[in-house]
């Protein structure tokens, strides 16, 4: 019979604890993950069985019931048995909310009313472990983050359960799966959505900026006229240009050192932001190999890698020594040129604040200081992509404890009759912490901000020479990749309108936790919400057509701020600012108001899901060959790699298209005012059909790019396709009116007419036999303007036919 026993969160934990302290403890038994799942609603209350729109709270709170899968049944067997007699339990499980949820919630399953003594470790060497054990504390102490824990697992089974019920019963009518809501999940969704509309509707504008050679006593350097207000038009350019010609005039020299601190240590946010720019991992890929340095079988070489702060305890100040020693042991770092005595930062612009790790459970990732003696003899056992992660968490800590970076920054103007150049210069005095980083250099010493300046006096007489104009263009916002849509989860108060609201949301630490953004955006491309585009996150048409429906039904359901202010006062109850039930209720609230949102949407004919998308319809159809031949044809004008699986998947490779065919005019989503027009690959695709079969394509659906895919859904031509298209509802995209239905029939009179229809492109083979049209440049967004003008389009681009007046085109810089 035992009196006491240990439980873990994992067997590999368990062999960790056992190692570190033997039986001294107890028998330690290992959890495997959840051994518990929450009540469904309909085992709470059996009318809930029939999905209809309300909200799914029960009196209390949804109580638990044994999960299934893995070896579950035997661990809480175990445990159980364990627990009849024992008088003390050790909580040895992970030392965030989600360990202490997951062990404390076995024993409020089974009732122990025993004493329970937690026991929290940042990292899980012999060492470390043991200590820990000795320093435990009763199990009370950390009820608020328990409360936390529940608060946010209880307000998720509630919002989402009940929100996708509603969406599904209203929105979703004659649906065939369901619409998916999550409190996290859509507005992450929207995220991306939001970005690719902006590129979609993107529209370039062009402007110009002049430089000049500024010859001195000293030498020569270059300087810019680029003012605030941009200059558009040309004239103002060239006027610029003349005023420069041959000017002389007096510098204006400032001169000031300035210094620089090193960056914060890591979170796991910023960790998978790093390794997705620089190595092109996903997320995921950042925590799995965070997670081997941490407690893979004889590494454990770095700290608790699911960190949500970028501080340390000051309690961990005596530790530097002994771990810049061990690092500089080995040949990575042993030229980094660390002080002695390190530089120890503390406060908000340190690196060493406890106010900073107010209200979270572990620190930033470093290496683990009980370890790091012992690196020598793990580094050769590490896989590549281990030891880079372990390089960068290594040098984000010998940078944080190296001096300031100082340089001297000279700043040049000249005032040219009116017109203000600017030259910038920066040489650096003290590389400081930047010597940790030999190879990385900041944007801004990049480009001319780079440019050396010879010697400079205030005052001194500088000549102008050779200016020149340099035509610009605006660029559209850049795509996600998993690191920065998780920095846009982490900093969801960007999202944000209010600024008081904002500067409340700051201190938040966004939606989502670390732990779990990395699963979300995986759930979005396992639905066929989010596909990767090389390093890119971009929506599918589903995802798209989703997030349009939603935002049109509810703009709060799609609102990462709303979400971010929930998330807000679910962390606040770990600092005791907010009660677990006070939490929930506001959860609840926000739930309730949607449904009631919903539901006055439903009894005036609002938007409808239909079903071919929601239920991945779409995207399991593979492509037709005329749109994979169309993609080839793409890539290999552009010099581009095709997307994995495009060949397979009709979203992948519609996708594909969507991002790369020229001039795209995006497709229609629900929600946006105003039809667009079908986009060229549409176009060109259509024709294809319309030429294969005989048969002409309807003017409404040349006019609205939602009828036109409904239309090419209907005749692309493959037996399978028929078939299926007899049971098949109208996709999510297709919301144009019943006047621009596909059925729409032309009369085969009118059919060889359009054939002749200027606007239409003309045939490959048309295109090839002309030798003198003239090839446009015509910017993104200008669709309309440039076929009024008379510019047609094809394959290979923009181009003006024969005979048509190129004037206008010149005038707009589109020649």
């Amino acid at each position: 019979m035992v009196d006491q026993i240990v439980i873990t969160e994992k067997s590999s934990q368990a062999r960790d604890v056992r190692a570190a302290v033997g039986s001294r403890y107890g028998d330690i038994l290992p959890a495997e993950g959840h051994l518990f799942d929450l009540l469904e609603p309909e085992d709470v209350v059996p009318a809930w069985k029939r999905w209809s729109p309300i909200l799914l709270r029960p009196e209390g709170l949804y109580g638990t019931r044994p999960a299934i899968g893995g070896n579950k049944a035997a661990k809480r067997k175990a445990i159980r048995e364990a627990l009849r007699t024992a008088k003390r339990v050790w909580l040895a499980t992970d030392c965030d909310r989600e360990g202490q949820l997951i062990g404390q919630e076995i024993l409020e399953h089974y009732n122990y009313r025993g004493q329970v003594m937690r026991v929290l470790f940042t990292a899980q060497d012999l060492q470390t472990i043991r200590d820990a054990f000795g320093r435990a504390k009763p199990n009370g102490e950390y009820s608020r983050l328990y409360a936390a824990a529940v608060a946010r697992r209880q307000a998720d089974q509630i919002y989402n359960l009940s929100l996708t019920r509603t969406a599904t019963v209203i929105l979703g009518q004659g649906a065939r799966g369901v619409i998916g809501v999550g409190r996290v999940k859509t507005p992450t969704l929207a995220i991306v959505c939001k970005r690719e509309l902006e590129i979609r509707d993107f529209v370039p504008v062009s402007y110009f900026e002049v430089l000049v050679t500024a010859k001195v006593a000293g030498g020569q350097f270059q300087m810019r006229h680029a003012p605030a207000d941009r200059i558009v038009r040309r004239e103002i350019a060239e006027a610029v240009v003349g005023a420069a010609q041959g000017f002389e005039g007096a510098l204006g020299v400032r001169v000031e050192d300035k210094r620089q601190r090193p960056p914060k240590l890591h979170d796991l946010p910023s960790l998978q932001k790093l390794c997705s720019s620089r190595f092109g991992w996903p997320a995921a890929r950042t925590l799995e190999v965070a997670q081997e340095l941490y407690d893979g079988q004889g590494k454990k070489i770095i700290t608790y890698p699911r960190a949500e702060v970028r501080y340390l305890s000051e309690s961990l100040i005596g530790d530097v020594p002994r771990i810049v020693a061990g690092l500089r042991v080995g040949r990575s770092f042993n030229t980094i040129p660390v002080p002695e005595p390190p530089v120890i930062r503390k406060g908000a612009s340190g690196s060493f604040h406890d106010k900073g790790l107010e209200g979270a459970s572990h620190h930033a990732v470093i290496p683990n200081v009980n370890t790091i003696d012992e690196l020598a003899e793990v580094w050769p056992r590490l896989s590549s992509d281990e030891k880079k992660l372990f390089d960068v968490i290594a040098r984000a800590y010998l940078a944080a404890v190296m001096p300031d970076f100082r340089y001297r920054q000279t700043i040049v103007t000249l005032d040219v009759h009116g017109f203000g150049f600017r030259a910038a210069g920066r040489q650096p005095l003290d590389l400081g912490w930047r010597a940790a980083f030999p190879d990385w250099q900041p944007a801004e010493e990049k480009g001319e901000g780079a440019q050396l300046l010879p010697s400079l006096r205030n005052g001194e007489a500088a000549q102008l020479h050779n200016p020149t104009i340099e035509d610009k263009e605006t660029r559209p916002p850049l795509r996600y990749n998993e690191g920065t849509l998780i920095e846009a989860m982490q900093n969801a108060w960007r999202f944000v309108d209010d600024e008081a609201l904002r500067d409340r949301l700051k201190e938040a630490k966004g939606i989502g936790t670390p732990a779990t953004r990395a699963e979300i955006i995986g759930g979005l491309k396992k639905q066929d919400f989010l596909i990767s585009q090389g390093k890119n996150i971009v929506p599918t048409a589903t995802g798209l057509s989703l997030f349009g429906v939603l935002e049109q039904a509810d703009p709060a359901l799609v609102d990462p701020g709303v979400t971010a202010q929930l998330e807000c006062l679910l962390d606040d109850v770990v600092v005791g600012k907010q009660e677990m039930v006070g939490a929930i209720d506001a959860v609840c609230d926000a739930a309730e108001r949607i449904i009631g949102r919903l539901k006055e949407g439903g009894a005036t004919g609002g938007p409808s899901l239909l079903g071919p998308a929601v239920s991945n319809a779409s995207g399991g159809r593979p492509p037709t060959p005329a749109m994979k031949r169309f993609a080839t044809s793409i890539a290999r004008q552009k010099g581009i790699k095709l997307p994995p699986g495009y060949t397979k998947s009709g979203s992948i490779c519609r996708a594909f298209l969507d991002q790369h065919a020229p001039k795209k005019a995006g497709s229609e989503v629900a929600g946006e005012s105003g039809p667009k027009p079908a986009s060229p690959a549409q176009m060109l695709f259509a024709e294809k059909i319309a030429q294969d079969k005989g048969i002409a394509i309807p003017d409404a659906a040349k006019v609205n790019s939602a009828a036109m895919s409904a239309w090419i859904e209907t005749n692309q031509g493959t037996q399978r396709g028929k078939r299926s298209r007899k049971s098949a509802h109208k996709p999510v995209s297709s919301t144009a009116p019943k006047s621009t239905s596909p059925k729409t029939t032309v009369p085969k009179k009118r059919a060889r007419r359009r054939t002749t229809d200027s606007t239409a492109a003309p045939s490959a083979s048309a295109l090839q036999n002309s030798k003198t049209d003239t090839l446009l440049r015509i910017p993104y967004g200008n669709k309309e303007e440039a076929l009024k003008l008379g510019a047609r389009y094809r394959s290979g681009g923009w181009y003006a036919p024969h005979g048509v007046d190129l004037a206008a085109f010149g005038g707009r810089g589109w020649l």
